[in-house]
């Protein structure tokens, strides 16, 4: 383990395959030789799985899975893994419940993230708030998840909680956007004391001139704290005549100012090369949606969607990855500012 360290506990039993023989071109991450790992019809009524998060729990792993119904609407499930590779899903959806324990079930539910902030696990998903918007539930055990107030109006996606309050704040980055199909492109933070009442709105990131971000941006996995910074793997899009091509980027936050840029990838780290990829019932699609770590070793386990048909992983060390972005790093005036106008 080089000199980068992960600020996160330790997951000694966390999915792992060791690199490939030979050169790996471009970024030091890697594919799961077996992947997909969840492939699709994965249970009755459900077409495909994909954009999913996992997270450690009990010595084992759960996740909240987009499951794809057969009548072409997303809901969230939830799964149950004792190596995170080979997952057990419940065939119902998670039915959610309001502060007063009463059902509360979004229209539509998808892309979920899972985030663990003191002794709560929050999940962020996308859903209707008349338009396009971020949904909010809590859970201590996985077997009740009640519903927390919308935190922004539409339209807006692509919300992911820090792991840790930053300033005594719960932090979040998201994506705002028009009723369209996210023209706007830009990563956002807004800040929280109590999880209801956001503010102190700061920009992040914008598209760059890159091709495969050029279109737009979008928060990842839940930033992973390091002694670099706030480790962030996001996605960006790039418009073909083909269609969108959704990829994976790499960036480097301030560890106190989040808002603040210090090192961005120019290269892409994953592109859609593998059939599930470019294969699928969105074509082109590589989308990150959560990361598994251990700090004793430095390895962390990347999972992400896969031509909106599969989950697939794959694998690279702290140490290497944050090398990479710093030696390919490129940043610009509205990338290293604090984000206010």
């Amino acid at each position: 383990m080089g000199d980068v360290k992960m600020i996160s506990p330790e997951v000694p039993n966390m999915p792992w395959q060791d690199r490939p023989e030979g050169k790996l071109k471009g970024a030091p991450i890697w594919r799961y030789k077996e992947n997909p790992i969840i492939n699709r019809n994965p249970v009755e009524s459900v077409a495909r799985i994909f954009n999913s998060a996992v997270i450690p729990y009990e010595g084992k792993f759960v996740g909240v899975f987009r499951g794809e119904q057969r009548n072409g609407i997303s809901m969230i499930y939830f799964g149950r893994s004792d190596d995170g590779i080979h997952w057990n899903i419940d065939e119902e959806k998670i039915h959610f419940v309001n502060e007063a324990g009463e059902p509360f079930q979004p229209i539509y539910a998808y892309d979920p993230r899972l985030v663990k902030v003191e002794d709560t696990y929050y999940m962020m998903w996308c859903q209707d708030f008349y338009g396009a918007a971020i949904g909010l539930a809590k859970t201590t055990d996985f077997k009740t998840f009640t519903r927390i107030d919308n935190p922004f109006i539409p339209f807006n996606r692509n919300a992911v909680l820090f792991p840790r309050r930053i300033n005594g704040n719960y932090v979040m980055l998201s994506r705002p956007s028009d009723s369209g199909h996210t023209p706007f492109g830009d990563i956002f933070l807004s800040e929280s004391p109590d999880m209801t009442y956001w503010g102190k709105h700061r920009h992040v990131m914008s598209r760059s001139q890159e091709w495969w971000e050029s279109l737009k941006i979008g928060g990842g996995a839940a930033p992973i704290e390091t002694t670099e910074g706030w480790l962030l793997f996001y996605h960006g899009v790039s418009g073909t005549c083909n269609g969108y091509v959704y990829s994976i980027g790499g960036t480097i936050l301030d560890i106190d100012n989040p808002s603040v840029v210090k090192y961005r990838c120019e290269n892409f780290l994953l592109t859609p090369e593998e059939w599930y990829e470019e294969r699928g019932f969105v074509p082109n699609v590589c989308f990150p949606c959560a990361t598994i770590h251990d700090s004793a070793t430095g390895r962390i386990a990347l999972y992400y969607g896969c031509a909106d048909s599969y989950v697939g992983l794959a694998f690279t060390k702290v140490d290497e990855i944050v090398d990479y972005i710093k030696s390919h790093s490129v940043v610009r005036s509205d990338d290293t500012e604090i984000g206010i106008r």
